[in-house]
């Protein structure tokens, strides 16, 4: 299923690299993408909104 989040706090594509890499610990085949300009991060995942969403925020980024 394919996930949308706004973060406000996405500044750069390395904001982006690192929340990438936090949500391909957890599910490998995880396909993200981040758009600093509109503060979008689409995750292409299997797993729940929930744990994405605080996978971002443990990360470090806000997710409204």
């Amino acid at each position: 299923m394919t996930l949308q989040f706004t973060v406000p706090n996405l500044a750069c594509s390395a904001c982006g690299d690192t929340i990438a890499t936090a949500i391909k610990a957890i599910d490998s085949t995880a396909i993200v993408q981040a758009d600093p300009k509109t503060k979008q991060v689409s995750v292409e995942t299997q797993q729940s909104e929930a744990t994405i969403r605080q996978i971002i925020t443990e990360a470090g980024y806000t997710v409204s």
